[in-house]
């Protein structure tokens, strides 16, 4: 009756876990064994590890990530794939956020951009970091419609707080002049002060053909591509493989760019 009572108080008190534990710990005669301190021990455990599983969640959840499964850890590194598995645990310890880098993923479609950019981003949340995935021509018409309603700073200041912003389908379509001067307005507010990933078909030498304003082109790519990490994925297309969670590797890894000044 005691326990019942105690239990009660603890969900009162939105300690859930710790109210499970403790009736499990009563109906446990094992729990016999153990002293007082290590019994306390195990309770906060329980609703310690309750609140970080919760707050994962929410983290993942918020970020809207296109496959919030994915998993660096699930990686394929056979040897066909020559991927490089001390690099790639190197990136994974999220040092480059800390440090406001970002990450450039490019390849012919399905090579496994998107996977390892919402991999990332799935790391990133574990880390109890904020993140948003955004499809470049869904974030562009997001700005554009809230600057016509007069919200652009709220929305603007939302993504600058952003610790990990993941843009997929990066050049898909040109930019135009406006789309071009938003999208500044972003990387300008995140440019040594938060981290972005970016996914692209189309290889970094031709981004700047995608912007109608040649003058924001070189202003964007000036505060995205000199302090990123680059990765050239290829390989066939890793949708029409039985493994849901294989990615292309780089072609080599010299061709794996470190993350300059």
């Amino acid at each position: 009756m005691l326990t019942h009572q105690t239990a009660e108080k603890l969900r009162a008190m939105r300690l859930p876990a710790m109210a499970a534990e403790l009736v499990r710990q009563t109906e446990s005669p094992a729990m016999d064994t153990l002293d007082f301190g290590e019994r306390i021990g195990m309770l906060v455990d329980a609703e310690w590890t309750s609140r970080e599983n919760n707050r994962i969640k929410k983290l993942t959840a918020a970020a809207k990530l296109r496959d919030p499964d994915a998993c660096l850890a699930n990686l394929d590194y056979r040897p066909s794939r020559k991927l490089d598995r001390a690099y790639l645990a190197r990136l994974s310890d999220l040092a480059w956020i800390r440090d406001a880098k970002n990450i450039i993923f490019t390849g012919c479609t399905g090579t496994g951009k998107t996977y390892l950019a919402n991999a990332f981003g799935v790391e990133a949340c574990r880390k109890g970091l904020h993140v948003a995935y955004y499809r470049v021509n869904r974030l562009t018409g997001e700005l554009a419609a809230t600057a016509d309603a007069g919200g652009l700073h709220k929305l603007l200041a939302r993504l600058k707080k952003t610790e990990l912003l993941i843009l997929d389908d990066w050049g898909l379509t040109s930019l135009n002049p406006l789309e071009g001067r938003l999208l500044l307005e972003v990387f300008e507010d995140r440019y040594n002060e938060r981290s972005t990933i970016i996914a692209a078909q189309l290889p970094v030498s031709a981004w700047h053909g995608l912007f109608e304003d040649s003058t924001v082109a070189d202003a964007i790519l000036d505060r995205v591509v000199h302090n990123s990490y680059r990765f050239e994925l290829q390989g066939p297309s890793m949708r029409s493989s039985a493994s849901t969670v294989d990615e292309c590797a780089p072609r080599d890894q010299s061709e794996v760019i470190a993350a300059t000044e």
